[in-house]
């Protein structure tokens, strides 16, 4: 079945505005005021946590998800599982027993926090009108969620990807609330490459006949668009050596992709790899915004943590304070290594870059759990 023949049911747009997932918990925010000025009214935060917050409010760990990623970070007592179970909970790295943890999908997401498929104050989905927004904002909104938990300091911020990102955002806009940055598979400023490959899959979305503009809650999805954006950042997400070793040039069960059939039944007809990149697209159409996915893509273009504070180096010598843990894996084609050296060499002290061995490439910050843990460990978080 190709992404085309997918079909969402339009209820799922509101179980996506609602937030499905177990122990998903809502706090309201209060209007936020954007970097562009514009104001998105009445801004709620979904979030999940685990563990229990010590009376000093001293153990409070904050883990960021990726650009598609949610809160669910841990399984727990739910049925899903989360998306960094081998690194946190009971006894693990980032020890629940022991620690407050808290993670929060970020604004303009389709998981419970407010974003495009929520309902704007005239009861209609914001859809187009959903205002563009950066990781700075996200970032000041998840301030307002640490102030109504009552934590005025992270002992960790952690993530990887755009989760990276945003702890390294943390870190330099908000540095006497962050004790540890730990900034996995990132950079200090997405590069014209990442901007390239971001602006390929927006388009993607956008030319999509059923995108609308923005405004299809009440009709069928954007779900080809999702689904080609899906492809294309997957390719990223995985090294070559990667596809090569788990793939090469072998044709799926049952189809011949050199053959003459292919003219008249083309999608029927592919090799493995790609089968696997319809996979991964089906997928993500059923459970994930095209708005939200447009949205939180150009957030992550906007990185630039040296933006409008004077450079790299001057916005870092104001987090002179936090102690940064940077970890690069070594075959990232996304977030280049040598992207991590940059930034290890612009701290204003002596900062090592860790090394993640491993041939998934990117998305080697998923699945490479036992050496990140390994690595906190080490770094005493």
């Amino acid at each position: 079945m190709t992404v085309s023949e997918v079909r969402v049911d339009p209820s799922a747009h509101q179980e996506v505005r609602q937030g499905a997932a177990a122990g998903l918990r809502h706090q309201p925010i209060g209007e936020l005021v954007l970097e562009t000025g514009v104001a998105i009214p009445e801004v709620v935060l979904g979030y999940e946590s685990w563990g229990q917050l010590n009376a000093d409010a001293s153990n409070a760990v904050l883990v960021q998800h990726a650009l598609t990623g949610s809160s669910h970070a841990v399984q727990a007592d739910s049925a899903e599982p989360g998306w960094w179970d081998g690194l946190v909970g009971p006894g693990k790295a980032i020890d629940t027993d022991e620690l407050f943890v808290v993670c929060i999908n970020m604004v303009g997401g389709c998981y419970g926090s407010t974003g495009p498929s929520s309902l704007a104050p005239d009861g209609e989905p914001w859809g187009s009108r959903f205002p563009y927004l950066t990781l700075r904002d996200s970032v000041r909104a998840e301030a307002r969620l640490a102030d109504a938990l009552g934590i005025s300091q992270w002992r960790a911020v952690i993530g990887g990807s755009m989760g990276g990102a945003r702890a390294l955002e943390w870190a330099v806009t908000f540095p006497d609330r962050v004790g540890t940055a730990v900034v996995i598979a990132a950079c200090a400023a997405s590069s014209a490459e990442q901007i390239a490959l971001a602006q390929a899959q927006v388009l993607a979305i956008r030319q999509d006949p059923d995108y609308r503009g923005g405004d299809y809650y009440s009709e069928a999805a954007p779900i080809s668009g999702l689904g080609l954006a899906r492809r294309i950042a997957h390719i990223s997400y995985r090294s070559e050596t990667e596809l090569a070793d788990r793939f090469g040039r072998t044709a799926q069960p049952g189809e011949h992709p050199v053959s003459a059939e292919r003219s008249t039944e083309a999608w029927r007809q592919r090799y493995q790899v790609e089968s696997y990149l319809d996979h991964k697209a089906a997928k993500l159409a059923q459970i994930f915004d095209a708005n939200s996915y447009v949205t939180l893509t150009e957030a992550l273009m906007s990185h630039d943590v040296g933006r409008g504070r004077g450079g790299l180096a001057e916005a870092l010598a104001a987090a002179a304070g936090v102690r940064f843990v940077l970890a690069a894996v070594t075959t990232d084609r996304l977030y280049l290594p040598a992207q991590t050296l940059e930034l290890a060499e612009a701290m204003p002290q002596s900062t090592e870059v860790h090394w993640i061995e491993s041939d998934i490439g990117h998305d080697g910050f998923l699945t490479e759990t036992a050496q990140i843990g390994a690595l906190l460990e080490a770094e005493g978080l």
